[in-house]
């Protein structure tokens, strides 16, 4: 999947969006950081810990990665790198 043609990080809000040719996607920051696919947030999920997110929590720093975005949270968590398509599929 290409990567939207723009993306912007709504801080006030909490949201994030991406402009893709067909659509527009908005995924809170709770939603993003409660769905990091990051290997050790993928883990505590499969074992069935549910981990609290806060709804305050907010994406500090969008990095493009080629195939997707690394974003950097507030609560400190940036390890996750999201795909493209995963973002779609969250939205």
């Amino acid at each position: 999947m290409e990567a939207p043609s723009a993306i912007r990080n709504q801080r006030g809000p909490g949201m994030l969006a991406l402009q893709w040719a067909d659509a527009e996607v908005l995924i809170s920051h709770a939603r993003l950081r409660g769905a990091c696919p990051c290997s050790q947030c993928r883990a505590e999920r499969l074992q069935g810990l549910l981990s609290v997110v806060r709804h305050a929590v907010r994406v500090e720093q969008v990095v493009v990665q080629g195939y997707g975005v690394q974003l950097v949270f507030s609560d400190g968590h940036e390890r996750g790198i999201y795909p493209w398509q995963y973002l779609r599929a969250l939205g």
